[in-house]
């Protein structure tokens, strides 16, 4: 098993860079090597990937996920499949510390991410700085999912905590 591990730090806060990432069906306009994802349900996401020629597509599942945390998958279906996980930090500046791991057999994703030494490591690092121009560009994100994930079954979403109301000062 071969397993990759890149971190990045971007300039938005955690909610953001989080909520962005769980657009998953907005990832073609950033990530080269994805071409098409379909969210099937919160859970189940169908995907086509390629680079070059070569295009697979696989099933996920999501095994785990908790908002402004990280989030855990793993394919369906095929025999050497994948695994990863992906991580949110605070940074102290404010931003986002974003780490992906990836763990795929010698025919993860069908070979296309483990075809040539090095190519997921390398992969992964370009994919996340796109990522990262993406969501800095935007300075919000463009959707949010909030619900988390246990073991693959959906939890409900939790209600936000009310926010404080100043009272207004009068003028004058």
């Amino acid at each position: 098993m071969n397993t990759v591990e890149e971190t990045i730090e971007i300039a938005v806060p955690v909610r953001t860079a989080y909520d962005q990432w769980t657009q998953f069906e907005s990832f073609p306009r950033f990530m080269t090597s994805v071409k098409r994802v379909e969210q099937i349900r919160p859970a189940l996401t169908l995907w086509t990937v390629g680079l070059g020629p070569v295009c697979r597509e696989f099933a996920t599942e999501i095994v785990d996920q908790v908002p402004d945390s990280h989030l855990t998958w793993r394919t369906l279906g095929q025999r050497h499949g994948h695994r990863g996980e992906v991580m949110f930090r605070p940074t102290e500046a404010g931003g986002t510390a974003v780490t992906v791991r990836i763990s795929a057999g010698p025919r993860g994703l069908n070979g296309v991410l483990t075809a040539a030494p090095g190519t997921t490591g390398r992969l992964v690092r370009r994919e996340l700085a796109n990522f990262k121009t993406y969501v800095e560009g935007h300075g919000e994100a463009n959707g949010a999912w909030r619900g988390t994930i246990r073991r693959g079954q959906v939890r409900p979403t939790e209600p936000e905590p009310p926010r404080s109301r100043v009272p207004a000062w009068p003028v004058g």
